[in-house]
C-alpha cells in the first residue's frame, strides 16, 4: 500500500465546481447504501438485519468475545452494542454470559441458530458485491480496491496529522 504524501493534496474539488451529487463522498455513500439495502433484503429470510449480521460475522466459528471488544471491532460504543445484542439475543442468535475471570466483563457467543445465520452472511455479501461489480474486469476491480485503500490511507494520514499537531 502506498503511503500518501501530506503535501500532495489534490485539487479536484473547488467551491466553484463542487457538486453535491457528483463528489466521491456522495457517490461512495450511495454505493454503500445500495449494498446495504440489497444485503438486508437477502438476509431478511434468515431473520437478520444489516446491523445484526456484523456481530454474527465477527463471532462465527465458535468465537467468544467480550462485549467491549466486539463493540470496538465494530466501531460502536458499548451502549449501542448492548442494545443491538438485546435484539440479536431475543432472536435466539447469541447469548451473553459473565466472564469466569472477571464478573464485570460480559462475554458474547453465538447459539447454534446464530452460527447458522452467520454462515449465510459470506454467501449473501459475495452475491451482493458481485452484482454491484457486474461488468467490471478483474483489472478494474483490483484498481477500484486499490483506489479505495489509498483513500483510506490518505484519511488515516490526515487523522494522524491532526492528532500530532494538537499535541
Amino acid at each position: 500500500m502506498q503511503t500518501p504524501h501530506r503535501s500532495a493534496t489534490a485539487g479536484f474539488y473547488t467551491p466553484g465546481n463542487y457538486g453535491a451529487h457528483e463528489n466521491v463522498g456522495y457517490l461512495t455513500k450511495r454505493v454503500l447504501a445500495s449494498i446495504v439495502q440489497q444485503a438486508e433484503a437477502r438476509l431478511e429470510p434468515h431473520g437478520v438485519t444489516h446491523a445484526q449480521w456484523h456481530p454474527l460475522f465477527k463471532l462465527r466459528g465458535g468465537k467468544t468475545l467480550a462485549l467491549v471488544e466486539l463493540a470496538r471491532e465494530l466501531h460502536m460504543n458499548s451502549g449501542a452494542m448492548t442494545r443491538l445484542l438485546d435484539r440479536v439475543e431475543k432472536k435466539g442468535l447469541c447469548r451473553r454470559m459473565r466472564s469466569t475471570e472477571d464478573r464485570r466483563v460480559v462475554m458474547v457467543r453465538l447459539t447454534p441458530a446464530g452460527e447458522a445465520a452467520a454462515a449465510q452472511v459470506p454467501t449473501v455479501l459475495s452475491d451482493v458485491l458481485n452484482a454491484h461489480l457486474a461488468d467490471f474486469s478483474q483489472t478494474e476491480w483490483l484498481a477500484l480496491a486499490a483506489y479505495l485503500r489509498r483513500m483510506l490511507a490518505n484519511g488515516a494520514a490526515i487523522a494522524d496529522a491532526g492528532l500530532s499537531s494538537s499535541q
